[in-house]
């Protein structure tokens, strides 16, 4: 037979109330009591009801994530490492991390997160790659459900997010191709569906405008973040006459796609071509050659906006509501070295 609350509380000399106040842990109850109803549970093997507890509290401890993918599978690494985050920092407060996957702007996640907001299902929701006037945004603001995001919006609701400033990152890789004398620069823009794809093509195109170069409409192509993408879109640039000496891809994955193009043309990528992308995720730094690339901490972001999103549920202050991390630059062999002036022209 299993032990119950009633049988600790006989055991330790208190009521039930006090039992169950005592395990826990709030302040009304003495440290004494605390003490003798904490060894009583132990010595009797005692173990809580979970889902009475959840039920009392009205919280089901538990942590929402719906990955914006297609298909029931997913390879894009920045999703691993971010989940790998959330679900330790909810582990470290004991929450646990439910995920589900619908692909972006569906009728699956419109309901999802409908479910998710009015349902109770959990206690908040994290939001990642945030869209141009984002409807999940509206509805969970609409809905007074709690909720961090990954990444800025438009409009005026204010909300919590925690975001990378891709506009500085992807400067710096401009920058940085172009101080080593390149001039005819493509980018391969994720989808400007995507806040962080507006905020990526606007750095490119502000960096290359400060350093008076003009931009050519058709080195400018949008993929959709996948390898399949990257490398279609290269393979289209690439057949432009004159072809760019350097390439900036929104994501690392798709820079990963359109190195294999590159390669199966048989360029050198860091002597035919330069290329770089933005995430650097692991994979980034064991390509061939490995990949320059703009870093932001994914998995230390999925601890911070699932932290800020315990504290919310707790109602505890945030020291700040909106975080803006500062990139930086890695650089390694697929930038190449220095090129003349007469490749330029």
């Amino acid at each position: 037979m299993s032990v119950t609350l009633k049988d600790v509380a006989a055991r330790a000399g208190v009521s039930v109330t006090t039992a169950s106040r005592a395990l826990a842990g709030y302040a009304d109850v003495s440290a004494e009591t605390r003490q003798r109803v904490a060894a009583a549970a132990t010595e009797m093997g005692y173990r809580p009801n979970v889902t009475a507890q959840r039920l009392q509290k009205q919280r089901t401890d538990t942590l929402g994530f719906i990955m914006p993918t297609f298909g029931p599978r997913f390879s894009d690494p920045f999703f691993s490492e971010f989940i790998a985050g959330i679900g330790n920092e909810a582990a470290a407060h004991n929450y646990d991390l439910l995920v589900s996957a619908h692909a972006p702007d569906s009728e699956g996640e419109r309901q999802a997160y409908e479910r998710a907001a009015r349902g109770g299902w959990v206690d908040g929701l994290i939001v990642v790659r945030t869209r141009v006037n984002d409807p999940r945004i509206q509805l969970l603001c609409r809905q007074g459900c709690p909720f961090v995001a990954f990444g800025r919006s438009v409009g005026e609701l204010d909300y919590p997010y925690v975001d990378e400033d891709s506009l500085t990152g992807v400067g710096l890789l401009v920058q940085h191709f172009i101080d080593l004398g390149h001039r005819r620069i493509a980018f391969i823009s994720p989808p400007t569906t995507l806040m962080f794809g507006q905020h990526r093509l606007q750095g490119y195109r502000q960096t290359m405008a400060a350093n008076g170069l003009p931009i050519q409409p058709d080195w400018i192509v949008e993929g959709d973040l996948t390898q399949r993408g990257g490398a279609e879109k290269a393979e289209q640039l690439l057949r432009l006459d004159p072809p760019p000496t350097a390439m900036i891809v929104g994501n690392d994955l798709m820079a990963i796609g359109a190195m294999r193009s590159i390669q199966q043309h048989g360029l050198q990528i860091g002597k035919d071509i330069a290329i770089g992308g933005f995430d650097d995720i692991p994979l980034s730094a064991y390509t061939n050659p490995p990949l320059t690339t703009v870093h932001q901490p994914i998995y230390d972001i999925g601890r911070q906006v699932c932290a800020m999103l315990v504290n919310i549920i707790n109602r505890r202050p945030l020291p700040t509501a909106h975080v803006l991390l500062t990139p930086t630059l890695i650089v390694r062999e697929s930038s190449g070295g220095p090129v003349s002036a007469l490749n330029e022209l």
